[in-house]
């Protein structure tokens, strides 16, 4: 029986994946004086920020280009990110059951709080794992399995949800049953090469199918 939901975050609770693009951008121009595509950006995705921007950013002043980034991310937010009511809907509802949700994301922390702030959605979760938690991001099982302890459940009692192939892939190491989703306007992964055990392109599928 489930009793816990787990999700990703960009690109599954909120379509987030426009400003994080963005702000990567501006923050590679003027550090590095060069000009990403999304692609390259995606590219680059696994670790946190703050990761991506030690391990890629040119620039000596790597914490500075740090602070640069959360404060665009902070700043652009509303104008970006339009928050996704059907899935916030089904949150309340899920909650409101009695349904154990988390988040599991390889987001940074101080990023993710400006987000659920910013979407109103802090109270839903009652764990939340990012990129500052682990130390090895998705692909690898750490982060589910760290929810999964920190809420005493076994896999048998957990969905995980994302939209990329290393969602997919961290759930099935974690030996939970997965979800991939396509539900938002921009995602990580266009297409899964490992199968999830179930997909879904909109909101209200996922409450029909997985709870018949």
């Amino acid at each position: 029986m489930v009793k816990t939901i787990l999700f990703d975050f960009d690109g599954t609770i909120a379509n987030t994946l426009p400003l994080c693009f963005e702000v990567f951008r501006t923050v590679f121009k003027e550090f590095d004086h060069i000009s990403l595509t999304n692609d390259e950006i995606k590219e680059m995705f696994g670790p946190s920020e703050t990761e991506i921007i030690q391990l890629n950013v040119k620039h000596p002043d790597k914490l500075q280009a740090i602070e640069r980034f959360y404060e665009v991310y902070e700043v652009l937010h509303q104008s970006y990110v339009n928050p996704m009511e059907d899935l916030h809907n089904l949150l309340d509802e899920l909650d409101t059951n009695g349904m154990n949700l988390g988040i599991v994301t390889g987001k940074a922390k101080r990023s993710l709080d400006v987000s659920l702030k910013q979407l109103k959605i802090q109270s839903n979760f009652d764990v939340v794992i990012t990129g500052d938690d682990v130390i090895n991001p998705k692909p690898n099982g750490e982060g589910v399995i760290r929810a999964m302890e920190e809420l005493n459940v076994t896999p048998e009692e957990v969905v995980f949800v994302g939209d990329s192939e290393a969602d997919i892939l961290a759930g099935k190491e974690a030996n939970v049953t997965t979800v991939g989703v396509h539900w938002s306007a921009e995602v990580q992964s266009a297409n899964f090469t490992t199968k999830p055990d179930y997909y879904f392109t909109r909101i209200d599928q996922f409450k029909v199918e997985l709870f018949k």
